[in-house]
């Protein structure tokens, strides 16, 4: 199993004799070039796990490549015309000797219902070797789900890293690394300070980032 990161959740996995592309999102344009997949694997609709450029220039450039949602995202494929494979529940699908298990799990909370949206974990499996992607969940695929490579979300609004660590523990993985870490660049972490900006507004409260270099008087 080889694995290369795009950025953020953007990973090219070669596993079983394909290569499969997760979570296109907003934080890069480089997937949109890209040639030689076999398969789109999207975890949930936020924009930082589904562009939608991204999807139809990736579908354009590998129009063989199957791709894979939760029939949330599908909603939004068929918005795309992009023809799709709706994987949720305890769903299974398979590519060539790939064979690909949806666990849903409920979206972590960001704040209260904001961004609860429908999050679909999977396992990808293939000769003896399985990766597990859970989107954005702390999401368990059992006992029964061996995980020999773990894609670990460990920054974000509503993830911190000692649940993060506490997360891969119980999953048991024989290796992890991180994913969903955008947040900690200065030039994407826009979203996380526009959230905090939104929720204590409406609080009365003002709030502005304030990033390395810059000043301002209070």
């Amino acid at each position: 199993m080889k694995i290369k990161k795009i950025s953020h959740c953007c990973l090219v996995i070669e596993l079983g004799g394909k290569t499969i592309l997760t979570d296109p999102g907003s934080f890069s344009n480089a997937q949109d070039s890209l040639t030689g997949i076999d398969a789109v694997v999207i975890t949930h609709e936020h924009g930082d796990h589904f562009h939608a450029e991204s999807v139809r220039a990736i579908v354009k450039n590998n129009p063989e490549a199957m791709v894979i949602a939760n029939a949330a995202v599908g909603k939004l494929l068929d918005g795309l015309g992009v023809a799709h494979t709706v994987v949720d529940g305890r769903g299974k699908a398979a590519i060539g000797e790939v064979a690909i298990e949806a666990f849903d799990c409920r979206h972590e909370e960001i704040f209260e219902e904001i961004g609860q949206v429908s999050n679909t974990a999977y396992l990808m499996s293939a000769g003896g070797r399985s990766f597990f992607i859970p989107g954005d969940a702390y999401c368990d695929p059992g006992a029964a789900a061996k995980v020999d490579v773990l894609a670990l979300p460990v920054a974000s609004p509503w993830c911190r890293l000692r649940d993060a660590l506490r997360y891969a523990i119980k999953v048991g993985p024989h290796a992890a690394f991180p994913i969903h870490d955008a947040v900690l660049r200065q030039d994407t972490s826009g979203f996380l300070y526009q959230l905090a900006e939104r929720v204590l507004k409406e609080r009365g409260i003002t709030f502005t980032a304030l990033h390395d270099g810059g000043g301002m008087e209070f």
